[in-house]
């Protein structure tokens, strides 16, 4: 893949609110309870949500991909094993055969996706720190170029790596299922609707997302399900 030119900053880009410290949640669920009923009942439930935030590197990158669709518990381990073999590196990762990723753990889906992220960092000039320039939905669009990166890999990458507290993740089925709940709707709503309700927690949808993991999490009997 050629490398991509990069992509001004846009305007407000400059002033994008980040979320990098738990005093940042705190502050995010401060603003949300004044103007959200819904954010109110979820957080006497559930209190603060944990952070979750990375550095915005090939490894961050790396590591969302490996807990792709899998528990909490199921993605530390496995990526426990993955860091255990060396170096998270795009240098490194390419030099391991598949067969010692898939001895890991990782399925050949996630072993093809991530020798292909390696190349694209190490071959086709994808360059982080020029990454965290860029605005949320040209973050997005760059990294979906990459096989077998889709929008909530881009989406959960802007989000806990770049760490923007207006990111948001509606394809994302904890989400969908945590909102059905606490708006009590018949079924889970779908990736569009998610978007519009999510529209009123705006500039914090990224702590309202956390709040909604808490919860789903919370729940008795639902599994963790790991956004990271």
């Amino acid at each position: 893949m050629p490398k991509q030119p990069s992509q001004p900053m846009s305007r407000n880009l400059s002033r994008a609110r980040l979320i990098e410290s738990d005093d940042d949640v705190r502050a995010g669920i401060r603003a949300l309870r004044r103007k959200c009923e819904a954010v109110r009942r979820m957080h006497d439930v559930v209190g603060d949500p944990p952070l979750r935030r990375y550095t915005a590197d090939f490894e961050a990158l790396a590591r969302i991909v490996v807990g792709q669709q899998l528990s909490i518990a199921s993605a530390g381990a496995i990526w426990g094993r993955v860091a255990a073999l060396g170096p998270v590196t795009a240098q490194a990762m390419l030099k391991h055969k598949p067969e010692r990723l898939a001895a890991a753990g990782l399925s050949g889906g996630k072993i093809r996706t991530l020798q292909a992220l390696s190349s694209a960092v190490a071959q086709d000039g994808l360059d982080f720190a020029e990454l965290v320039q860029l605005g949320d939905e040209a973050v997005r669009e760059r990294l979906v170029q990459i096989h077998g990166i889709g929008p909530w890999t881009a989406d959960i990458f802007v989000m806990f790596a770049i760490g923007r507290a207006d990111a948001w993740a509606s394809g994302d089925l904890a989400l969908q299922v945590a909102a059905g709940r606490v708006f009590g709707l018949e079924a889970k709503p779908t990736a569009a609707e998610l978007t519009e309700i999510a529209e009123r927690w705006r500039p914090w949808r990224g702590v309202a997302a956390r709040l909604l993991w808490a919860h789903y999490a919370y729940k008795p009997g639902a599994e963790k399900v790991s956004p990271v």
